[in-house]
């Protein structure tokens, strides 16, 4: 069994060794969160067993001494953390909540600050001097850290700093983040490299090593940099909106972060971004990302809280999260095409808040080009909720065991020799009766996004397979109770609910059908197109590629697709059997306002002030106009809400007219408070 002295013993062997790579050679074979990883690892097992340190650890190098005895201080309000954002669809989406909280007429505008990459702390003054400084620690409390917190030279000791500046509060409390600029960091490491001594690797775990120092005469002598940005509670000042509380600070003398703005809307945010992602690594000091906080204070409190995370605020992180990792294994999937799809198995790794023990490989032509190897130990990046990927081997940390990583001669379910089609770069296993194949296409089918068949998950597909009970789509549809009855885990309450799933889904309406069927291309849109134009799935069955192709939205090649899909005699016998077993194959009679619309095609975008995309779909339906998912020349209007994404920008291009909802009322000839817009039922008004 591995002691702690041994576990240390690793640790500062390993520590150490990296550090030479990534400072002497310049080929470090772990990421920096790894490397942290393994510090941290190494400071537990230090702190616990102080008998174990040792004047060659890394720990005792980036003066992180840590005393487990520092006096807590508890916080005057709880110091909480931000949900995270990981695109522009998570921001839009935490607006589009925060909004259903609120009344209609609330106006959102909003500061845009860095996500500072350092360590928070909370500062307390009484009567405008310096009396309490802490860590955020638990969130509850944090470490006494006062007297270190006065060394830090543009922390103010007194505030106001200027006598013309505005009167300090009685008491005040002010949360902010210590780090070091990029510059002082660099210019540490060359006076650690000067003196003889091992370069820091990561300037956040310096920042706090330094920061919680027994002695404050180290941390004196380290250039350390704060930036406050926030007010956690004060007597006798009130503020209504947060730029005026980093204005306020601005002017009592405290330092606040540099580019920080203010935006009207949370559009004007999102295009800000890219440009704070592509400059990152020009600012003066390190972020992860940007926060982005509801400028009005009182409707930030009236929000709450969701969980532990204010709703008010929210941090947009930057991608990605890299770690590595040994790539031990490849595995070769079918998907319901047929299509070839390596994943590497790998040694697990904690990555993205998550254990990472798969992540994708792409193809093989990826393998290829990059020389990945089985063996290799590999970059693994995961960024938000995308599926871990692999980005490359780490060549410097192969001892030639490596092997070459090639594609599969053969199905691995079915024997097969797979194909490679011309102009193609990916695989194929041909069998159409591929059980891996099959099984893939009934998952799909039946899955939340498509047939929406609950009770049925992976492994009751492969369980209803593997009996004979299914060899395709259609026939879960004739599925018994007595043979139900008979699978193990299947007592009455379960097979009452499948079968009672299985009996919605065969009335679902034709165009989630249709999108349910697999045909490359056609999803929940194209679906709902075709079924719109042709009526009824025989009507699509007849269709030829010219019939679908001058379908507004559709190509050439999507109507190939379709055609295709109904030509082959395999699909022609499933559906034949769906509809035998009572499927719904005929759409829904549509509700018919007036003509006013006729022949004109309207594309949505954004959100409009009181109208679900569903209802302004079937007002515009029910006056004789079509919807479509893209805009083009053949576009009649672009219908405009707030928040709008590319589409209004293709719009402008293409000189197609943009309409407000106010608009379409007018072009419909309706009041908005008297229309029938419940597309369930449009015979029932839906209060606005």
């Amino acid at each position: 069994m591995t002691t702690f002295a041994d576990r240390a013993a690793e640790l500062r062997q390993q520590l150490n060794y990296h550090i030479y790579r990534y400072n002497v050679l310049g080929s470090p074979i772990i990421t920096d969160a790894e490397y942290d990883r393994l510090y941290h690892e190494l400071k537990q097992i230090e702190a616990e067993h102080p008998e174990l340190v040792t004047t060659d650890s890394p720990t005792q190098r980036a003066g992180s001494d840590l005393s487990e005895d520092f006096p807590k201080v508890p916080h005057a309000a709880p110091i909480l953390s931000l949900a995270n954002a990981f695109s522009e669809e998570d921001l839009r989406a935490w607006e589009e909540r925060n909004r259903k909280l609120l009344p209609s007429d609330a106006v959102l505008d909003y500061t845009l600050e860095p996500k500072l990459d350092g360590l928070t702390v909370v500062i307390t003054y009484e009567n405008g001097i310096l009396v309490k400084a802490a860590t955020r620690g638990d969130g509850e409390q944090g470490d006494d850290v006062t007297n270190n917190v006065r060394t830090i030279r543009n922390v103010p000791l007194k505030i106001p700093v200027d006598p013309n500046g505005p009167p300090a509060p009685g008491r005040l409390v002010v949360r902010g983040e210590v780090l070091f600029l990029k510059k002082d960091f660099e210019a540490l490491n060359k006076r650690q490299e000067a003196e003889g001594l091992p370069l820091y690797i990561n300037a956040r775990n310096t920042a706090s090593g330094t920061l919680k120092q027994k002695e404050s005469r180290i941390t004196a002598s380290r250039p350390l940099t704060a930036y406050l940005y926030n007010i956690v509670t004060v007597v006798g000042y009130e503020w209504e909106k947060q730029w005026d509380t980093l204005n306020y600070l601005r002017d009592l003398g405290f330092p606040v972060a540099p580019d920080v703005g203010y935006y009207p809307t949370l559009s004007d945010i999102i295009q800000q971004l890219p440009t704070w992602e592509s400059r990152r690594s020009q600012l003066d000091f390190e972020i992860d990302g940007v926060v982005i906080k509801i400028n009005n204070l009182l409707i930030a409190d009236e929000l709450g809280f969701s969980g532990k995370d204010p709703r008010g605020a929210i941090a947009y992180k930057f991608p990605a999260e890299e770690m590595s990792t040994k790539l031990i294994g490849v595995t070769v999937n079918i998907g319901r095409t047929g299509k070839v799809t390596p994943t590497a198995q790998l040694e697990p790794v904690f990555l993205g808040g998550v254990t990472v023990v798969n992540a994708s490989l792409h193809n093989y032509d990826q393998i290829a080009r990059l020389d990945i190897r089985l063996g290799d130990t590999v970059i693994v990046k995961r960024s938000g909720e995308v599926i871990p990927y692999v980005i490359g081997p780490v060549t410097g940390a192969r001892d030639g065991s490596e092997t070459s990583i090639l594609p599969p001669t053969h199905c691995p379910h079915c024997q097969t020799p797979v194909i490679q089609l011309d102009g193609l770069i990916d695989y194929f296993c041909p069998n159409r009766h591929c059980p891996e194949r099959i099984f893939r296409s009934i998952e799909f089918f039946v899955s939340r996004g498509a047939m929406d068949i609950e009770g049925m998950g992976p492994q009751t597909v492969k369980t209803l397979i593997e009996r004979g009970l299914i060899q395709d789509e259609a026939d879960i549809f004739t599925l018994k109770r007595e043979s139900l009855m008979d699978l193990e885990g299947f007592a009455d309450k379960k097979v009452d609910n499948l079968l009672a799933s299985i009996e919605a889904a065969r009335h679902r309406p034709l165009p989630q059908l249709l999108a349910s069927l697999g045909i490359d291309g056609v999803g929940e849109v194209v679906a709902r197109l075709v079924a719109d134009h042709f009526g009824s799935m025989d009507g699509v069955l007849s269709a030829n590629v010219q019939a679908i192709d001058d379908i507004e939205g559709i190509g050439p090649v999507l109507a190939q697709n379709v055609v295709d899909w109904f030509a082959d005699e395999h699909n022609q016998q499933v559906l034949k059997k769906m509809r035998a077993a009572g499927v719904t194959m005929q759409a829904e009679a549509k509700v018919i306002a007036s003509d006013s619309l006729s022949g004109k095609t309207f594309v949505l975008t954004g959100t409009l002030p009181t109208l679900s995309r569903e209802q302004a779909e079937a007002i515009i339906e029910s006056h004789g106009g079509k919807i479509s998912g893209s805009v083009s020349k053949k576009t009649s209007y672009v219908l405009m809400g707030d928040q709008p994404g590319s589409k209004a920008d293709k719009a402008r291009q293409l000189g197609v007219p943009i309409i407000s909802e106010a608009q379409l009322w007018e072009m419909v000839g309706e009041n908005p408070t008297e229309s029938n817009t419940n597309p369930q039922n449009p015979t029932q008004p839906t209060l606005l």
